[in-house]
């Protein structure tokens, strides 16, 4: 990381592969954007979207890891979506990658995607935490609660499409109630600090209209207790040299 323009530090992720300026103070692209880009597998020509893309962590990663697919970003911060589309820019992917300011409520999908990424807000209820730093409110905190996401992405995506986004493990209940009834097929894998500790995460991946049963499937551990900062596994999905796999 270093710091460029007041305010906006360049770092360097996926191994280096993606510069991304982003805000020095609020939220930060982290670990959670780094497992939904790599969860991503839409495949050549397909048409991804990613309500609140921030600064457009996911999406520049996500498209690097797929050079066929094309991707559209949607984030209601104006500043923050002129840092993404700048991150676009400085990664050489206008021709595939595009960021707009807009409001996942108000936002008219149009001729509906191949796919979806997000990583919503986490929380829905201000009383649930201490109030974040102001530039994380909009990060944090879903206005709308997390019905209005789902919704959206279920309207976002043709049948067959998928949806790829992760959340709280705590909440997985409540986001199975909101997509099974809309959705179809549902896989999830678990993300856990450690081996021996429960799951902070879930990453969930849904086909639209699809038929299989619901899948558990194994857990990404990415700690190891007294070892490297991450586990092998878990460093080569960060570095870019493994996809976290659906099949």
């Amino acid at each position: 990381m270093r710091e460029t323009d007041r305010g906006v530090t360049e770092d360097r992720v996926l191994g280096g592969r993606v510069r991304l300026r982003q805000p020095a103070k609020g939220y930060r692209a982290g670990l959670d954007a780094a497992l939904v880009a790599a969860a991503c597998d839409a495949g050549p020509s397909e048409r991804v979207i990613e309500p609140g893309c921030g600064v457009g962590a996911v999406l520049l990663a996500a498209a690097i890891r797929r050079p066929g697919a094309r991707f559209l970003g949607l984030e209601r911060d104006e500043t923050v979506a002129a840092l993404g589309q700048g991150n676009v820019t400085a990664n050489g992917l206008e021709g595939r990658v595009a960021v707009e300011a807009g409001e996942v409520a108000s936002f008219r999908v149009g001729a509906p995607f191949d796919a979806a990424l997000c990583n919503p807000p986490f929380f829905d209820d201000p009383g649930q935490l201490r109030a974040p730093h102001p530039a994380k409110a909009g990060a944090w905190m879903a206005d709308d609660g997390l019905a209005a996401w789902t919704g959206f992405l279920v309207k976002a995506v043709r049948e067959g499409g998928t949806i790829t986004l992760i959340h709280r493990a705590d909440r997985l209940a409540e986001l199975l109630g909101l997509l099974r009834p809309k959705a179809g097929a549902i896989q999830i894998r678990p993300i856990h600090p450690f081996a021996d500790a429960p799951a902070s995460r879930v990453l969930v991946r849904v086909v639209k209209t699809g038929k299989a049963p619901l899948q558990l499937l194994p857990a990404l551990v990415l700690h190891e207790r007294g070892g490297a900062k991450h586990t092998r596994e878990a460093e080569a999905i960060l570095r870019g040299e493994a996809d976290l796999a659906w099949r």
